[in-house]
């Protein structure tokens, strides 16, 4: 029997039997794979509103509201073991211009296509997330000052060697400006270290605006 809700077909219900089944069983199953497929169809829709509560729907990182809850339990964490926390913000250079020659299609495309650098620049217990327009945020978990300009020069070099294609055309190259404050040093609470970051970041930025890693500290 097929599992159908809102017109899809979700699954298939299989029963066996070791006699023929008849046709008050059929009714019975019938009404089962219905209630079923309700269940399931449920289910689905509520895993679905909650991916999209905490994820950014063009890129797939975590959104900023997640990341601001998330950053709380790990600050406390990282206290309470008397660990090190580091905050990324980065920001994808002369992004406006890029949209303005390319089309907002090719923005949305440029976007995507960093966020799978970051995604592949950082682990998985690590925190990556859009925090609004073409700026970033990587919350790197027990992190020293050592791993955290390692891991930003990764994720520099990456961007500047990604290749975005978008209708058939080759768009130009970007490049990534970095700033970072680390907890303790920097700062105590959530808000607090994502604005000496971002002022970090904009600080990172030469009047050639060349991608290069700035921490507040610095």
């Amino acid at each position: 029997l097929p599992l159908a809700a809102q017109g899809e077909v979700i699954g298939v219900l299989t029963i066996d039997s070791m006699h023929a089944i008849d046709a008050h069983e059929r009714r019975l199953a019938a009404a089962l794979s219905e209630q079923l497929a309700l269940s399931l169809a449920n289910m689905r829709l509520q895993e679905t509103l909650r991916v999209q509560s905490i994820r950014d729907p063009l890129t797939g990182l975590f959104n900023r509201r997640y990341l601001e809850v998330s950053m709380e339990r790990e600050l406390l964490r990282a206290a309470r073991r008397e660990l090190s926390l580091a905050v990324l913000m980065l920001d994808l250079d002369h992004f406006k211009r890029f949209n303005d020659s390319n089309g907002h299609d090719a923005g949305d495309a440029l976007l995507a296509q960093f966020a799978e650098v970051l995604k592949r620049s950082t682990r998985n217990e690590d925190i990556v997330s859009r925090y609004g327009g073409e700026e970033f945020t990587v919350v790197l978990l027990e992190a020293d000052e050592e791993s955290i300009r390692q891991r930003a020069e990764a994720i520099r070099l990456a961007t500047s060697e990604m290749s975005v294609a978008h209708r058939g055309k080759q768009l130009e190259h970007v490049t990534v400006s970095i700033g970072y404050a680390l907890f303790p040093r920097d700062g105590q609470k959530a808000d607090e270290l994502l604005r000496r970051a971002d002022v970090a970041l904009y600080a990172s930025r030469s009047e050639e605006h060349t991608s290069e890693l700035q921490s507040h500290h610095d």
